[in-house]
């Protein structure tokens, strides 16, 4: 059964960077788009940022030239990396591809 864990999640200041991980456990990692959701208390699970098979990237609005994603295929790992965080950032982050979800990561910015 494939597998899909976050981890890096955890309590940041305004300001301030954090790295999300999410190792999959299927060798066919490498083919699959992955992406980074997340959701807020009360509010509806947003996409945040995706990688193609290729590497292309996409992201949201409220993120974008704040957040980065990448992949690492070797690893079968993909990252994201979150600078400048806000306290509107705050969140459960998800990982998702080829159908399935991490169980997700809690991010939460604040003083």
């Amino acid at each position: 059964q494939v597998q899909l864990v976050e981890s890096g999640g955890g309590l940041v200041q305004p300001g301030g960077s954090l790295r999300l991980s999410c190792a999959a456990s299927t060798s066919s990692f490498s083919i699959y788009t992955m992406a980074w959701h997340r959701q807020a208390p009360g509010k509806q699970r947003e996409l945040v940022a995706s990688i193609s098979a290729g590497g292309n990237t996409n992201y949201a609005g409220s993120v974008k030239g704040r957040f980065t994603i990448s992949r690492d295929n070797a690893k079968k790992t993909v990252y994201l990396r979150m600078n400048s965080l806000k306290p509107e950032d705050t969140a459960v982050y998800y990982c998702y591809g080829n159908s399935i979800w991490g169980q997700g990561t809690q991010v939460t910015v604040s003083s």
